[in-house]
């Protein structure tokens, strides 16, 4: 483009302070009612050192029923935090036999 002209590509709304996904107005539109009713709990998880240990013990749990969501805060060597979003309450026995099939233990609860 050689000249001064501007071609408007109609990417951001008029008045709107930047794009929809930073403008804080966020659309629900489209959203399912267990996507707004996610249950999250957090268990502590001994033995994990490594990224390959978050794969085994996210792929685990995410095989659930009802999870949708794993995240491991990686504490190599110490207590690793794995949160669990999932649409119901998970069964406590469930959760242990997962970790403990991806070769890991629940840390007992204190």
């Amino acid at each position: 483009m050689c000249g001064s002209e501007s071609q408007d590509l109609g990417l951001t709304a008029a008045g709107n302070a930047g794009c929809a996904c930073c403008s804080g107005h966020a659309s629900t539109e489209g959203e399912t009612p267990a996507a707004q009713s996610t249950v999250v709990a957090e268990y502590l998880v001994e033995g994990m050192t490594c990224g390959h240990c978050v794969s085994s013990v996210s792929e685990e749990l995410s095989e659930l029923p009802g999870v949708g969501t794993v995240d491991v805060d990686l504490r190599s060597g110490g207590l690793s935090r794995v949160t669990v979003g999932s649409a119901a309450p998970l069964d406590a026995e469930s959760v242990r036999q997962a970790v403990e099939d991806a070769g890991y233990r629940l840390a007992p609860v204190s």
